[in-house]
């Protein structure tokens, strides 16, 4: 395409777009012009983007779009505002959206662990290729509790959060390749499964649940989360349902993004649970307790704010303004 004479033939309605947006007030007809001509000048920019990119046409061009977009659309939301819609409206939407495949791994995962726990507690000869048996009785008899208390709370809760929120990533980011996010899934799982065997063969799986439990609940529902959000993605990416494969895709994406900062959040609380309550010298009970609540807490969250803006037609996309203009494609 030849920008200098796609240019020429388009700078009229350009600079009538670039005068309107200057005169502030606008009568009706006038209103109605300045979004045609912003509807059309975005075309415009997505045309020359696509075809024969020229950096100071595209800049300038955006800078104009991006004005006329504020004009039509108002003022913007505050940061604040837009937080709050997201934690009220988008990420419970989003969760309750994806439910059926979070509730689905969760239920796979957790079968899986049960499964491996089992085989690993019943068989000698799988924990003597796990590790010698000194090192399984200073598992069991001394790391796996000191593990919560060795460090400063604060530094601890860090370095869980930190921890978990990048297995969390991981599911999420490379969900459209599907492979990666059950690689991560199953090591999880695995480590869980062994762990919880090592604890019930020498007898010690009440003090196993009594130390996951409070934290646990919470902090693998969120990687569940995000494994079944990221292969959510991925299988868009297969099955796109009545929208072009691209639409649903940019839609899933755009939500599933969203849902990593949810998750993060999550596992932010989850981490402060572990760092203070799980070593704390609460009983056991009061211990288990606070992490059942969370739990619920985070599940009532997803049903009821969740189904009511999913009910609203929200799926945890952004909305049609910050999603951006697309240039009409022929078929």
């Amino acid at each position: 395409m030849d920008v200098d004479a796609y240019a020429a033939a388009h700078r009229g309605e350009w600079q009538r777009l670039e005068h309107l947006l200057r005169r502030g007030r606008l009568s009706g007809p006038d209103a109605d012009e300045l979004v045609t001509l912003y509807q059309r000048t975005a075309t415009h920019l997505s045309v020359i983007r696509s075809s024969s990119p020229d950096p100071a046409l595209v800049g300038r061009l955006s800078t104009l779009v991006a004005r006329a977009r504020s004009a039509v659309t108002g003022s913007h939301t505050p940061a604040w505002r837009e937080a709050a819609r997201f934690f009220v409206v988008g990420f419970p939407a989003a969760l309750y959206v994806t439910r059926r495949w979070w509730v689905g791994v969760t239920v796979i995962s957790l079968a899986l662990a049960w499964v491996i726990g089992a085989w690993v507690a019943g068989s000698p000869e799988v924990q003597a290729a796990i590790a010698a048996p000194e090192e399984i009785r200073q598992l069991v008899e001394v790391d796996f509790e000191e593990y919560y208390s060795a460090g400063p709370a604060g530094s601890f809760a860090a370095q869980v959060w930190t921890n978990n929120a990048w297995v969390a990533a991981l599911c999420l980011v490379s969900g459209l390749l599907l492979f990666p996010v059950v690689y991560v899934l199953f090591n999880n799982v695995v480590g869980i499964g062994v762990t919880a065997g090592l604890m019930a063969s020498a007898g010690k799986l009440d003090l196993f649940f009594g130390l996951i439990t409070p934290h646990g609940l919470l902090e693998l529902t969120a990687v569940f989360v995000a494994a079944g959000a990221g292969l959510k993605l991925g299988w868009t990416l297969v099955d796109p349902g009545p929208l072009p494969r691209g639409v649903a895709v940019a839609a899933q994406g755009r939500a599933t993004v969203g849902m990593a900062l949810g998750v993060a959040v999550v596992l932010a609380i989850s981490g402060v649970i572990e760092a203070f309550v799980t070593p704390s010298g609460l009983p056991t009970w009061a211990r288990v307790g606070i992490g059942v609540l969370a739990e619920v807490a985070f599940l009532t969250y997803v049903v009821t704010l969740g189904r009511r803006a999913a009910r609203a037609g929200e799926t945890g996309d952004v909305t049609a303004a910050e999603a951006g203009d697309r240039a009409p494609t022929a078929g």
